[in-house]
């Protein structure tokens, strides 16, 4: 598999980020949810490279034993495990024998807790068993993941999370930083500005800790307090932040003049339940700004849910116009735009690099397709499966796919990628130190779109 794996000419759109290890307090991860025990195809489609991993999106033999063995946690202690199950019928009782796979299943389960020389965690000897049904599929995006694993993913995918509202840097040296506080949060409110360096939670110093470690620190339910103790600009404080609900922005915008043409930029880092909402408020803010024509980024996005990108691309193509496709066992179901009130037709240039993944690719082929808009960059990260997430009792998460998606045109984009119109590699200089004017593709993209 692979690797998991922006206002004028005068002045810089915001700044690119560089890669760097952040956390959310309350996620061990890059953030994201699930408000419910299933989440389908058409609810989340991310990378598993998102995932710590950091995305996606009848019964066979594999799928029953799974719903089994979800049964048996449900049902308390595995040792307590019957081998029988009874179903009541209207005039007898009839007993079905467990089909023999899953009976050696528990047959194995069983003697290694007994007889294993050393004492077994049952938690984590199911959850082996589970992964390594998971691991046999052979797919990338069928995957396994734990409780805390599961957490993350899921606040990521909801956009929301209960915390003090800020992220959390880890360099080599050891320094930790908080690098973004979201606007209106509790960090933010307290004045911890980016750079403040974290030196305790309450009381415990932190240097020597993890990034998973301190987000456990800084996790809790909403309305309980926290102690926090940083430095600014060499002097110490310490306050009190309450925890919070805190949204977690996914779409940033700006506009820059080039060729004496106002273009709209809108950056989307993933497609989470609230993206939709932030970028409808995005575009109409940049229209009212008279933006004649929109470049949209959507590098190192590595997809989300698929309703979402569905509403977005829905804002610029005509009802009826094919998202992309669904395609199961041969059988191919067609995704309509749902269209707009506003009729759109300014040009749009879509930004795409390698990392540009899954709900991402969909909206760059879709708006290729279905729009005439014009991508740049280098071919994308080539996932075009669906998955469906199902989460355990125990709160782990199984994920397998289900279908594949095509674009409009019916092409296949897995392990291709989405193909750009102009394709532009980033130059060294941007690789060293990236800035607006020396990045190559978002430059090309400004060109195209000022152009048309």
């Amino acid at each position: 598999m692979k690797d998991a794996r922006q206002k004028d000419e005068k002045n810089e759109v915001k700044r690119p980020r560089k890669k760097k290890k952040v956390i959310i307090e309350e996620t061990d991860v890059k953030e994201m949810k699930k408000e419910e025990q299933k989440l389908e195809n058409d609810s989340m489609d991310l990378e598993p490279r998102e995932i710590i991993v950091e995305k996606q999106v009848g019964f066979n033999l594999i799928e029953v034993v799974l719903i089994m063995i979800i049964t048996l946690l449900f049902g308390g202690l595995i040792g307590a495990i019957i081998t029988y199950t009874v179903k009541e019928k209207q005039d007898a009782n009839v007993v079905e024998q467990v089909p023999t796979d899953l009976q050696e299943f528990v047959d194995v389960y069983e003697t290694i807790q007994e007889e294993y020389y050393e004492g077994v965690d049952k938690s984590a000897l199911l959850d082996a068993g589970i992964k390594g049904m998971i691991d046999y599929l052979g797919d990338p995006y069928s995957n396994y993941l734990s409780d805390d694993e599961t957490t993350a993913f899921n606040q990521k995918l909801n956009g929301t999370y209960i915390g003090i509202g800020a992220e959390v840097t880890k360099y080599a040296d050891g320094r930790i930083e908080f690098s973004n506080p979201f606007p209106n949060s509790s960090a933010a409110n307290a004045g911890i500005l980016p750079g403040d360096v974290l030196l305790k939670i309450d009381g415990k110093e932190v240097s020597d800790l993890q990034l998973n470690d301190i987000a456990k620190l800084l996790k809790g339910d909403e309305n309980t307090t926290v102690e926090v103790t940083y430095a600014h600009d060499g002097v110490e404080k310490t306050v009190t932040l309450t925890r919070s609900k805190v949204e977690i922005p996914s779409v940033h915008s700006d506009i820059v003049i080039k060729n004496e043409q106002k273009i709209g930029v809108i950056t989307i880092d993933v497609f989470a339940l609230n993206t939709y909402s932030q970028f409808e408020q995005a575009l109409l803010e940049l229209e009212k700004e008279q933006i004649e024509s929109l470049v949209i980024d959507v590098r190192n996005n590595s997809g989300g849910h698929l309703d979402v990108v569905t509403k977005i691309a829905s804002l610029f193509l005509e009802k009826g116009k094919i998202v992309y496709q669904l395609e199961t066992k041969g059988v191919k179901e067609p995704i309509y735009a749902e269209g707009s009130n506003i009729h759109r037709t300014y040009p749009i240039a879509v930004v795409i690099n390698h990392d540009s993944a899954s709900a991402s690719e969909i909206l760059a082929a879709a708006l290729q397709e279905s729009y005439g808009a014009t991508v740049v960059g280098v071919p994308s990260y080539g996932k075009g499966t669906v998955q469906r997430a199902q989460q355990l009792s125990s709160g782990a998460t199984i994920k397998y796919t289900i279908q594949q998606w095509l674009t409009p045109n019916g092409n296949s984009v897995n392990e291709i990628g989405v193909t750009p119109d102009e394709n532009v590699e980033q130059g060294e200089e941007y690789l060293q130190e990236a800035t607006v004017e020396n990045d190559t593709q978002l430059q090309k993209a400004f060109d195209v779109v000022s152009k048309k």
